[in-house]
């Protein structure tokens, strides 16, 4: 017993000491004055002393996220251009939770060691290297907890690596886990970050999605996930966000929600996704393929030899007991048989020897293909999908776009999806992305310079193995009875397929801030079924900005295909429109309205992003606008100057994730990116003459005299201490990173922000 009680008073004496070395390492790390050089990894490095910086050559990433606890794993590479050695130290922005697992650097040098920071105290470092360097870019950090490191020496002419590596446990909402990993939203962060991540959990994880940046997913033999990001992502500004949702039943949902009063309620993003891989006793749809292959003169040579062979291979890959025909068109239509027949050897064999036997001749009938493709009875309970691929603009029979497009609205009545593929330039891209839309599809092109084997096997790789056919989402209440009007402005209106290993992402507007309760019915494995889940609203939250943006970006992408349409009314491909007429001049107003207001820019927006645009000038920026929609979008179907405007288009109504630069494809097929709009928090920024202004301001058509502006707040004064707090309490605080003057609308007053840099 004496034993016990002795082993509890050491065990008591250590955590006593323990716990007093800490106090004393955090007292020295927060009242310790500054090295000659502050790193910030996320933002920038600081020359406190200005002896001579020390840059940020490279940074690499590692997240291992195991059961809910996330370990971060930060390498940066550091070089020392000068002539003399410096000291340095980093300063490591962290979420609140974040412990500290390691320090260490190279070389010799004093003892490696870090210290968490919470952000009471977090803030008193934060104001101390602003106050040194009459910089407050890093206050954009404000709110957040730091690391703060012991002092380490970078030698003349050399490069040095630090790692910091903390640990956090990541919260749960419902089903849905979140990592975030601050970084500076600014456009003028250029470090390039290099990601690895893994995810491992006993619980079984139904999809991971990023906001923040393109990421692939890949499961190993142990179940970790790793999460791929891509290349391009590696210089995207931004934290990096990371969702995953925990395998609930058969379909797994999460929402996440931006409260905003001007609408009665806010915007929600609705996650789901599928069982990963369905249970033994459970059966993925069967799929009904028909390839519908032009057969046109221009397909002579290699096109039509690729296009066959890519054609077998995709039969050949059907699964024993699915389906499929082919039917060939020019000015005629022909197809290998009169129903879709079982794939197998002797079907197989069959279709090759038809396939080979295939001359390319004559001109292309689109409209008599598409009118036998969608009218053929299905075989059986089949998911009908239809691969239509053509080189050419139709020529022969009813050559209205207009026409065909009725066809394929009024005209399919066993739903066929059809997935439009277009080769080369010369092909109406309009008229494709339109019947993909209307069937649940999606339209690709091949460049000339493209391989069409490659492109079209990757778009029906995509349609393996269907689980969740026609879709449809309803909003109930507690009742179990539908709500009207209780969310708005859904996007997509028509929900895709779903495939094993997609994730749906449906965006809208809600109203009132009571339980949300969706219901999605459908097709699943064969049988009708109904999910439902129901989300509290309380979780609502401002740093969620991401949600509108996105939401945003695919509603100015359906606008725009609105006005795509006013166009291809008769047999020419350039017909009059009237750009004052009230249909399309609504269009064209709240496309501006939404450029404007949310900071996205697409091409016929792009001037926007110009200095001497006046963005006050409503009227002459509508019109400015109309013009440009009317030039391109309604005049231009097809070629290269189409084709790039298809590219835009399905990457706006497919959008998943932020695209802070605005980038996008001119008519020339080159990458177009635009810094001169900031996307900040949930706020957009516009550059005039060096000044930044807040959108929201331009969209009230205020006029911005000396008289309007309420306050000139300057630097370090205690008025800016006071508009830093507001930003923070608002989530907005990102709005700092900006350099220069910043106008800006702070608790509905305007607000001149004036800093010294």
């Amino acid at each position: 017993m004496k034993a016990l009680q002795l082993t509890g008073l050491m065990i008591l004496i250590i955590l006593i000491n323990s716990s007093m070395i800490y106090s004393q390492d955090y007292l020295l790390y927060s009242s310790r004055k500054f090295a000659a050089n502050v790193i910030v990894p996320q933002t920038r490095s600081f020359d406190i002393e200005k002896r001579g910086k020390v840059n940020i050559e490279g940074i690499s990433v590692k997240v291992n996220i195991v059961d809910q606890v996330a370990t971060t794993e930060i390498e940066i590479s550091l070089n020392n251009p000068t002539r003399i050695r410096l000291e340095a130290e980093v300063i490591l922005p962290v979420p609140e939770s974040a412990t500290v697992r390691g320090f260490d650097f190279q070389g010799k040098g004093l003892e490696s060691s870090a210290v968490i920071m919470k952000k009471e105290d977090a803030r008193k470092i934060y104001n101390g290297i602003v106050s040194k360097m009459k910089d407050p870019a890093i206050l954009e950090f404000a709110g957040l907890s730091l690391i703060r490191s012991c002092v380490f020496p970078v030698e003349s002419g050399s490069t040095q690596r630090v790692k910091l590596v903390y640990e956090e446990l990541l919260l749960i909402d419902n089903n849905r886990v979140d990592y975030v990993l601050p970084r500076s939203e600014s456009l003028s962060y250029s470090i390039p970050w290099e990601y690895k991540v893994t995810i491992k959990s006993k619980k079984k994880i139904s999809t991971v999605y990023s906001p923040s940046h393109h990421i692939e997913t890949s499961k190993s033999v142990d179940d970790t996930i790793a999460v791929n990001i891509s290349k391009e992502a590696e210089n995207n500004p931004g934290p990096l966000r990371i969702s995953y949702l925990y395998k609930k039943n058969s379909v797994s949902a999460s929402l996440i929600t931006y409260p905003d009063s001007s609408i009665g309620g806010g915007y929600f993003l609705f996650l789901a996704s599928p069982s990963s891989k369905p249970s033994d006793s459970e059966k993925i749809l069967k799929r009904e393929l028909t390839i519908v292959i032009d057969r046109s003169g221009s397909m002579r040579g290699k096109k039509i030899q690729q296009v066959t062979e890519v054609a077998l291979q995709m039969i050949s890959g059907l699964d024993n007991g699915e389906v499929f025909n082919v039917i060939v068109y020019n000015e005629g239509v022909d197809f290998f048989s009169d129903v879709a027949v079982e794939k197998n050897n002797s079907s197989v064999i069959n279709v090759e020897k038809y396939l080979e036997n295939i001359q390319p001749r004559g001109g292309t009938n689109i409209h008599e293909a598409l009118v036998i493709a969608l009218g053929k009875k299905p075989v059986g309970n089949y998911l009908p999908i239809v691969l239509f691929l053509t080189d050419g603009l139709p020529t022969i029979g009813q050559t209205s776009e207009k026409e065909i497009r009725k066809t394929v609205m009024k005209e399919n009545p066993y739903n066929r999806r059809v997935f439009t593929i277009g080769v080369g330039v010369d092909v109406n891209t309009p008229l494709l992305d339109k019947i993909a839309l209307e069937t649940r599809g999606k339209a690709a092109y091949v460049l000339p310079k493209e391989d069409i084997e490659v492109k079209i096997a990757s778009v029906f790789k995509k349609l393996t193995a269907p689980v969740f056919a026609s879709p449809d989402l309803q909003v109930l209440d507690t009742g179990g009875k539908p709500v009207p009007n209780r969310v708005e402005d859904v996007i997509p209106g028509k929900i895709p397929d779903i495939f094993v290993g997609d994730q749906l992402v449906i965006l809208g507007k809600y109203k009132g801030n009571k339980q949300l309760i969706f219901k999605i019915s459908g097709n699943y494995l064969g049988t009708e079924r109904t999910f439902q889940f129901t989300f509290d609203m309380d979780k609502a939250s401002t740093r969620n900005s991401y949600v509108p943006r996105i939401w945003a970006s695919r509603e100015i992408a359906i606008l725009i295909d609105g006005i795509r349409q006013f166009g291809g009314s008769g047999g020419g491909i350039k017909p009059e429109v009237n750009m004052s007429d009230p249909k399309v001049k609504e269009l064209v107003d709240e496309i501006v309205y939404l450029s404007i207001k949310f900071g996205i820019l697409t091409e016929y927006t792009a001037f926007l992003a110009k200095d001497g645009t006046d963005l006050v000038d409503g009227e002459k920026i509508e019109s400015l606008v109309g013009e440009k929609l009317k030039n391109r979008a309604i005049e231009s179907r097809s070629g290269v100057g189409a084709l790039n405007q298809s590219y835009n288009f399905r990457k706006l109504k497919e959008q998943k994730t932020l695209n802070f630069r605005n980038s996008f494809y001119d008519s020339n097929m080159s990458k177009v990116k635009i810094t001169t709009v900031q996307q900040i928090n949930d706020m957009a920024f516009y550059n005039r003459s060096g000044r930044w202004i807040d959108s929201r301001l331009e969209y009230k058509k205020k006029i911005l005299k000396p008289g309007d502006i309420v306050k000139t707040i300057i630097f370090g004064t205690e008025e800016y201490n006071n508009l830093v707090k507001q930003l923070i309490k608002d989530n907005r605080q990102g709005v700092l990173s900006l350099s220069g003057e910043v106008l800006l609308e702070v608790s509905g007053k305007i607000v001149l922000l004036k800093t010294i840099r």
